[in-house]
């Protein structure tokens, strides 16, 4: 099954059907043994459901919108961040960082961005808000890790290259995606559509994601890239 908005649908998803999956009750994180548990009565879903064959989804709201409507392309790039993640841990829990479990309560938290993302404002009731309100306090905690780690660092006198290393710049790919996934909710905000919050977490996500790339490149030991301005005369 896909995380954000897997091939259950959205609303499958976020629990408004009567869920196949235990991993699709709850928002929040599940370990792997539990996630992958069928219910005792429960049957077998198939992988596809036909639903999209014509270019259209569900939002969580029940409002069918094409797939490359702007919802849609912000909860993709959330999703593709989630997995951008999830493949830099497999480098991470190699070098036993002690910041892999914050990546995964982050893709935990994700998963809650994609909610919000895919609970439109303009078609959505009290109910729906209600569900999939996003908690501000994820951007605090943010902050306090970006501190944490940064007390750590030598202070920056350099641009940089997203370079240290297989863990370092696996980091720095995610980073890109957040910034990305970034522009894509800042129109979803100005259009009233999603809460200010969700693109103030991916704002300081990204600095986060810089922050344990310099902390990962340096616990292992490996030196950072320095960008270094090239003349015409001068080689690359």
């Amino acid at each position: 099954m896909w995380g954000l908005g897997g091939r259950l649908g959205l609303r499958a998803w976020l629990g408004v059907r009567r869920p196949l999956w235990p991993r699709f009750q709850s928002r929040g994180c599940q370990s792997g043994e539990e996630g992958d548990r069928l219910q005792p009565s429960s049957k077998i879903p198939k992988i596809y459901t036909k639903t999209g064959d014509k270019g259209f989804s569900s939002t969580f709201t029940g409002e069918r919108r094409p797939k490359n409507d702007q919802v849609f392309e912000a909860v993709g790039t959330t999703d593709e961040l989630s997995s951008a993640i999830g493949f830099a841990l497999a480098f991470i829990t190699e070098k036993d960082h002690t910041f892999a479990e914050e990546l995964q309560k982050i893709q935990c938290m994700l998963q809650d961005v994609g909610s919000a993302l895919a609970t439109p404002r303009s078609s959505a009731r009290e109910a729906h808000l209600k569900y999939t309100a996003f908690d501000a306090g994820s951007i605090l905690e943010l902050e306090q890790w970006i501190d944490k780690y940064t007390s750590q660092l030598p202070p920056l006198s350099a641009f940089i290259l997203p370079s240290g290393g297989k863990s370092s710049a696996a980091l720095h790919v995610c980073r890109t995606v957040c910034r990305r996934a970034e522009r894509r909710v800042v129109p979803l905000v100005q259009m009233g559509e999603t809460d200010e919050n969700v693109a103030k977490f991916l704002n300081r996500l990204s600095d986060y994601l810089f922050t344990i790339a310099r902390y990962a490149a340096m616990k292992e030991g490996n030196q950072e890239k320095i960008y270094r301005k090239h003349g015409p005369s001068q080689s690359i």
